[in-house]
């Protein structure tokens, strides 16, 4: 009966434990807001707001990608079914 218990505490434990270190990791994120903008050299009063990271040379290249995986897993499946369907005319010659 003891140990029963003791493995149910060690269980407990090690989701508490692993709790706590996810919202540690997750406020320790979130400890240092970003800074003022950089004054911009060329325009120095202008509204030089904080600039983004471009997203389109990689979002891009995603896209592509996605739709010719998504080409290619519909040509297989359209030839494999007209292998089936060609098989089956044969069987029922």
């Amino acid at each position: 009966m003891k140990s029963n218990i003791v493995t149910h505490m060690k269980k407990h434990m090690r989701i508490a434990l692993v709790v706590f270190f996810f919202l540690v990791t997750t406020l320790a994120s979130l400890a240092d807001p970003p800074g003022p903008p950089t004054p911009d050299p060329v325009n120095p009063g202008g509204n030089g707001g904080p600039v983004g990271a471009p997203i389109d040379g990689g979002l891009g290249i995603l896209l592509v990608m996605g739709g010719a995986y998504g080409a290619r897993k519909l040509y297989k499946a359209r030839k494999k079914k007209k292998e089936e369907a060609e098989e089956v005319e044969e069987t029922s010659v």
